[in-house]
């Protein structure tokens, strides 16, 4: 049988969340309630970290980078899910499915990295409190921040150009809501064997690599908050790392669950799949805000200036 072109396959099909009319426009309304949810909540943090003196730290620079990151991660995917739901036609374009599945990799492998530098930050924070702002500088901090854009970029372009030369000939059906290349290779009928090795490995490399940075702080922290005689010493600084841990659970649970789990679109993926690319950008700016005491007074002086202003 002669293979089709993959310049000729111009389109593929987005099931999406579910086929029904009926709930389809009431998934579209929570949905973007969570979306608006989510830029509301990282933009704030933005706006407050960037404008108050108090929270221009290592740490805060490390969480401006990451509510950055959430509004891009969630960007890629919701708005084309929300049109999808309302939409008749759910397809979208192959050159735009691949971009979309470039931006999910490179996004989720930058906040990865993010998330590794973060854990670092906290160890130097809770061991060499004195030497804190030496050791963590402006220059290493901005330079732990661009490598990770960087090795997740590069990461992301290599399996994206290995992916452009695919020809697509077999049903364009993705039973996705979003563009992931684990959902692209059963589409194809060229050999895809190459494209799954490398992004098999690339991912367990990026995936695990960042993973045993970050359990590797965690144990030198939890090893330093021990040798802490005091209780209050010792509940002091497990409570400046239990915002990050809890986001770390929540990414690389759902993360490694949906990516773990074959690409069939049954309602246990597309639940991790929603938890990691759309429900965890959201709750991040509450779990940092909500169990920080130093966001929650910024905020607070925020808008006393705010009211002041206003009289």
């Amino acid at each position: 049988m002669a293979m089709k072109n993959y310049s000729a396959a111009s389109e593929f099909i987005l099931l999406g969340l579910s086929t029904d009319p009926i709930i389809q426009p009431v998934l579209f309304v929570f949905f973007l309630l969570i979306y608006l949810l989510t830029l509301t909540g990282n933009f704030l943090m933005l706006l407050v970290i960037t404008a108050d003196s108090h929270l221009h730290t290592p740490m805060y620079f490390f969480l401006k980078q990451l509510s950055f990151l959430d509004l891009c991660h969630s960007s890629v995917t919701v708005p084309k899910m929300l049109e999808n739901l309302l939409s008749k036609k759910k397809t979208i374009f192959v050159e735009s499915c691949l971009a979309q599945a470039f931006f999910v990799f490179a996004t989720g492998g930058t906040e990865a990295c993010l998330l590794a530098a973060m854990a670092y930050d906290r160890y130097i924070a809770i061991s060499s409190p004195l030497l804190y702002s030496q050791m963590m500088s402006n220059q290493l901090c901005v330079g732990l921040v661009w490598v990770s854009w960087i090795l997740a970029f590069v990461d992301a372009l290599i399996n994206i150009l290995l992916a452009v030369h695919l020809d697509f000939c077999e049903d364009p059906t993705i039973p996705h809501f979003s563009c992931e290349l684990s959902s692209l290779f059963p589409l194809s009928c060229s050999d895809t064997s190459v494209n799954f090795t490398i992004l098999l490995c690339s991912s367990v490399v990026h995936f695990f690599g960042t993973l045993a940075l970050i359990v590797s702080s965690y144990a030198r922290i939890v090893s330093t908050i021990l040798r802490v005689s005091s209780i209050t010493g010792r509940s002091k600084a497990f409570s400046t790392c239990s915002s990050h841990l809890t986001t770390v659970i929540l990414f690389y649970g759902s993360g490694f669950i949906s990516y773990l789990l074959p690409s069939s679109g049954s309602a246990l993926e597309m639940f991790f799949s929603l938890q990691y690319s759309v429900i965890t950008p959201m709750l991040n700016p509450l779990i940092y805000s909500l169990k920080n005491k130093e966001v929650k007074m910024a905020v607070g002086r925020r808008v006393r200036k705010y009211f002041h202003f206003l009289m």
